[in-house]
């Protein structure tokens, strides 16, 4: 459905006529086609090949959490993208770390994106985490069809609650199945390696920088197990995407930030290459 852009100039009846506070649903019922769930696939035999996004990790920390990701994609045993972007803000408070087929995933986080969006201007108010938590859990489940396919897709979703007064994390099934973790939780290919590092790693009373180090860490070691799962590519001058939710928000750590503490985890590893024995810093 289209905008009318000539003529009188006025929107379809559609636009105006008031109805849900939700996104999905308003397409659903105007123009289902659009909806990643609603496609059909042509009869094919086998999985389908598509790049895959591989390893995100969370952790909280007293005032927050962090959310991570490597940037490598694969296409079987091949490697489709060395540099893709896998965790996004969802709005002001939350974020998505994705992991599984890239293509769909991407898509579905703008979807995300958009319906936050559109409930916060209907009803002038934001979701609660809780909330959010629940519509992406929707979104998925609307993608079962696919996920039969191969086309599975898996985020982690992680963000502030302004009313509890803390980071909290969520994960996914293929089906929609929602389950919140409590201090750290990863996703995707290498996920056990990297929560068999944050188990040892992790405290109740981590700070914000040890919380971010300690990502790298996990993603370090699930880089070091898991074929596809990149770690920091100093070469290419590539380096995980870190993102901390506060208080204060969404912030994503830039460049520089990213790769010196990627660089003072290598190091560390050069002086122990199975890993920090005591302390994080």
């Amino acid at each position: 459905m289209e905008a009318n852009t000539r003529g009188t100039g006025r929107l379809p009846a559609a636009f105006l006529t008031p109805g849900s506070s939700s996104f999905m649903d308003f397409l659903s019922d105007h123009q289902p086609e659009l909806l990643p769930g609603k496609r059909t696939l042509p009869p094919v035999q086998g999985v389908i090949e598509a790049p895959h996004g591989t390893t995100i990790v969370a952790v909280t920390f007293p005032g927050g959490v962090v959310l991570a990701g490597d940037r490598r994609a694969t296409m079987g045993n091949v490697i489709a993208q060395r540099d893709i972007e896998k965790v996004f803000p969802a709005d002001e408070y939350s974020a998505v770390g994705i992991a599984g087929t890239a293509g769909l995933a991407v898509e579905m986080v703008k979807l995300f994106q958009l319906e936050l969006e559109h409930f916060e201007k209907v009803e002038g108010a934001q979701l609660s985490l809780e909330g959010k938590a629940n519509r992406l859990s929707t979104m998925i489940r609307s993608n079962l069809g696919m996920a039969m396919q191969g086309l599975a897709v898996v985020p982690l979703f992680a963000g502030y609650d302004l009313d509890r007064e803390k980071g909290r994390i969520f994960s996914y099934d293929v089906t929609g199945g929602r389950s919140e973790e409590h201090n750290f939780a990863a996703t995707g290919s290498g996920s056990v390696f990297a929560r068999g590092a944050m188990k040892k790693l992790f405290r109740e009373d981590l700070t914000e920088d040890e919380a971010t180090t300690l990502v790298v860490q996990a993603l370090y070691d699930a880089a070091d197990d898991d074929s596809a799962t990149g770690g920091p590519d100093v070469a290419r001058r590539i380096y995980p995407i870190i993102t901390v939710i506060t208080d204060d928000g969404f912030r994503r750590l830039t460049e520089q930030e990213a790769s010196e503490l990627s660089r003072a985890v290598l190091q560390r590893r050069l002086e122990e290459p199975d890993g920090p024995r005591a302390a994080l810093l």
